[in-house]
């Protein structure tokens, strides 16, 4: 039976997707690649959803086959599979900026009143694909101090690897003394975050943001067969804040 929401001790966050603009901060740093191919006469681009999905199939390739790859240099490979799959020309430089375009990914509107109303009532910590420089330029539009903070970078593998779960849980016990139990993953990700943590046995609030649960739209991230069930569904931070102030 699922526990009320405020009876655990810890939320652990994915953080691209749920509190920041994943999705839109792909989009626009993908922009230059679409105006030089537009500019040099293609007949037809590719929309956003396309782009989406076509991002996150060459993601999630790479990282299950370049695991240590720093975060940077994984999305310039990827930005330059993209433009190979569209037979776009693309540059050293563009394929550099766009590995570097984290720090202008944005957080969602709700995300930092969000996360200042949750830090009063757990410990608040990361669990993310991304590198460690790439997450604290993130971080200075997240509003709180984190407790714990683990990414790729540290692990040396990408989610859904099981090792990144066996990593934060680890330390997590470690460090603050927390059990599975006392853990509510919250992410927007069935696919990175939601089925690896489904797993381990681990409480779950899926912050839908793509309204996939209604429209079907799995944005950059893979299809999973089987939608694993989740204690918590919200489609927003603010929604999840108000539901725990309220309990």
């Amino acid at each position: 039976m699922t526990k009320p929401i405020t009876a655990y001790k810890a939320l652990t966050f994915d953080c691209y997707g749920t509190l920041i603009d994943w999705e839109g901060g792909v989009w626009d740093a993908l922009q230059p690649l679409l105006v030089q191919a537009s500019e040099s006469g293609a007949a037809e681009l590719p929309g956003r959803s396309a782009v989406l999905a076509a991002f996150g199939e060459e993601e999630s390739r790479l990282q299950a086959e370049k695991p240590d790859l720093l975060y940077p240099h994984l999305l310039a490979e990827v930005h330059r599979r993209m433009a190979q799959r569209w037979g776009m020309e693309t540059r050293s430089e563009l394929d550099s900026a766009f590995g570097q375009s984290i720090a202008a990914w944005p957080a969602f509107p709700d995300t930092a009143e969000a996360l200042r109303v949750l830090k009063r009532h757990y410990k608040l910590v990361i669990l993310s694909n991304v590198n460690r420089a790439g997450f604290a330029a993130s971080n200075r539009k997240l509003g709180v101090a984190f407790d714990a903070i683990y990414t790729a970078e540290d692990i040396g593998s990408y989610k859904p690897d099981r090792r990144n779960f066996t990593y934060m849980l680890e330390r997590l016990k470690r460090d603050h003394g927390l059990e599975p139990g006392d853990i509510l993953h919250t992410a927007q990700s069935l696919f990175h975050d939601h089925v690896p943590a489904s797993d381990f046995g681990l409480a779950k609030a899926w912050i839908d943001r793509q309204l996939l649960a209604k429209s079907g739209d799995w944005g950059a991230t893979a299809v999973v067969a089987e939608r694993p069930e989740v204690d918590f569904y919200f489609t927003t931070m603010g929604e999840m804040a108000a539901a725990v102030e309220a309990a």
